[in-house]
């Protein structure tokens, strides 16, 4: 290989930047990306549209002169989430609440079979992060606040993608971000943010003891790739930490696959050109750069910098080395293109199935007072639903659905819960009306549900300063709930909000985290599956109570660990 042909193959490029696709044969580019938002023609798009999108870009990497195939990557993160029809399953502050480990890999195998449907064979997932302050607009994509939740689970997700170890049928797999981007401190956000992206100002021990562990355990399971967070430690920005890349990861923990960096992380680091900036990033151990827009910059950076003496020609050849190395151990060379016989089960009702049983899992009853629940089954009573979230799919599917940011509204194939629940009761001899935001209207029944919570985010945007519980959820509570015999409140939230105000209203409280599509799985609960959640964060009585954590001599409102299982 030329030292160009190895920059190329250093070198990601989001697919709404290459304008040019001969540019991928050109450059001999080694990855492209599709980010939140970028399918077929913008967000959104069928699998169909996405393997033949995938497989365009393919074609034109086999063009090149050495035909070395791309490894296409995208965020992944609750199934194959940019895809429309696609299983959306609960974020991974869910599947922490259910703490079922088998079930994780039994998702991730699934979102598996639905990126490799779409052709795609690299999913940024999971997240392995260890969230310590609630208040981070990133909260919903951790597993949970302490190692002993997440490391199970981080090496389950792996296996669920990758199997045993890449192969021919795996999608490669990423433990993200690294290291501490959970643990930044409170007004040390990047970009205005209060959080995001910020410095973790943390000794080495605390560094090692917390946030460390996921990582062990995601390399332990076969981890292929390893993402490095936008986040600092101690002032020193991870994109260029050598002694945590290299020493520490890829040496002592004996990491063999590949770093790649954050969306344009390299710029961030702290040197006055851009060249230099990508000298410190490789110099500190990064294999690939996710540029994502100059690429012919970044590659001339690479290569000027070993002819300059600023990056080893070793450096180099060990980022190729382990980039190639994964591409071969996924076949990719053999089988480059889309295998079709995954396409049409994207979305399948099988799917579905285990969406619905890890809705079931994730449920976290925080109060059921007098027994409001199970609800009875059958019987000649009356329920009316109510609130900005009983029947809207973007708010139950949260952030990283379709969008970056989400949505409120219909934007994929799902169930609400007003929907299940009208599936729930047909036939039964229960009547059920949904006042939906209209809360204040003359109405009555023997049971009222609210849902509501937070509207879709994703990070920064996310950050908040107050988890405030809303004033238009709060109103709209207590309008329903003053209108019925017993009140239900359903909350999707990616994170806790502070409900200590709510709580009085309704004789049961759900967390309900942010589900996906299936929201059958809310009803099987309420009408007697049990709930099984257990909260995998401890749950602040204010604002000021952050960051709240297990150990901290802090009293929460609720603890790690907390969940009624009253059936």
């Amino acid at each position: 290989m030329t030292l160009a042909e190895k920059a190329g193959q250093m070198t990601q490029v989001a697919n709404t930047y290459l304008t040019n696709k001969q540019d991928i044969a050109t450059y001999g580019l080694g990855s492209v990306l599709g980010g939140g938002g970028g399918g077929p023609s913008g967000a959104g798009g069928t699998a169909t549209q996405w393997a033949d999108m995938v497989d365009g870009f393919q074609s034109y990497a086999l063009g090149s002169r050495l035909g070395i195939p791309l490894l296409y990557g995208v965020d992944a993160v609750h199934g194959n989430n940019n895809v429309q029809g696609a299983t959306l399953f609960p974020h991974h502050i869910g599947m922490g609440a259910s703490r079922d480990a088998g079930l994780v890999q039994r998702v991730e195998d699934i979102t598996r079979q639905e990126v490799l449907g779409t052709g795609i064979r690299w999913s940024f997932a999971p997240c392995v992060c260890v969230v310590r302050d609630d208040r981070w607009g990133r909260t919903y994509e951790s597993y949970g606040e302490d190692p002993s939740v997440v490391s199970p689970l981080a090496a389950a997700a792996v296996q669920g993608f990758q199997g045993s170890s890449p192969g021919p049928t795996s999608v490669l797999a990423t433990a993200k971000h690294y290291l501490g981007d959970g643990g930044t401190t409170y007004g040390t956000g990047s970009s205005g943010y209060l959080i995001d992206q910020g410095d973790t100002r943390l000794s080495e021990a605390d560094l090692r003891a917390v946030h460390l562990p996921p990582y062990q355990s995601a390399i332990s399971a076969g981890v292929g790739s390893v993402m490095v967070s936008y986040s600092s430690w101690n002032g020193q920005k991870m994109h260029g930490d050598k002694y945590l890349i290299t020493d520490v990861l890829k040496g002592e923990l004996g990491f063999k696959g590949f770093v790649v960096s954050d969306w344009a992380g390299v710029k961030q680091l702290p040197d006055s050109t851009y060249p230099a900036q990508v000298a410190d990033a490789v110099n500190a151990g990064l294999d690939m750069i996710m540029v994502p827009d100059d690429y012919v910059g970044t590659i001339n950076a690479i290569v000027n910098g070993v002819n300059s003496g600023a990056i080893p020609l070793s450096r180099v050849d060990d980022a190729v080395t382990r980039i190639l190395d994964a591409k071969f151990a996924l076949g990719l060379f053999d089988h480059p293109y889309s295998d079709r016989s995954y396409t049409a089960q994207v979305g399948s009702a099988a799917h579905r199935d285990v969406a619905r049983q890890a809705v079931r899992e994730s449920l976290t009853l925080l109060k059921n007072d007098g027994g409001a629940l199970p609800l009875p089954r059958t019987g000649s009573y009356s329920i009316v639903v109510g609130g900005k979230s009983a029947d809207d799919l973007g708010n139950q599917t949260g952030g990283w659905s379709i969008s970056w940011q989400g949505s409120s509204g219909t934007h994929t194939t799902g169930t609400t819960f007003w929907q299940a629940l009208q599936q729930a009761t047909a036939g039964t001899g229960i009547t059920v009306q949904n006042v939906g935001t209209r809360t204040k209207g003359r109405y009555s029944a023997d049971v009222g549900i609210w849902v509501g919570g937070e509207t879709p985010y994703a990070e920064g945007q996310g950050d908040s300063s107050t988890l405030a519980f809303g004033s238009d959820n709060s109103s709209q509570l207590g309008d329903i709930c003053s209108r019925v015999k017993t009140c239900i409140a359903i909350l999707y939230s990616g994170r806790p909000v502070i409900i200590g105000d709510q709580l009085p209203k309704a004789q049961a409280f759900v967390a309900a985290w942010l589900p996906g599509t299936e929201g059958e799985g809310i009803t099987d609960v309420l009408f007697g599956a049990g709930f099984t959640g257990k909260l995998p964060v401890s749950w602040p009585k204010a604002v000021t109570d952050e960051p709240i954590n297990s150990g901290d001599g802090k009293t929460p409102l609720f603890p790690l660990g907390y969940g009624i299982t009253p059936y």
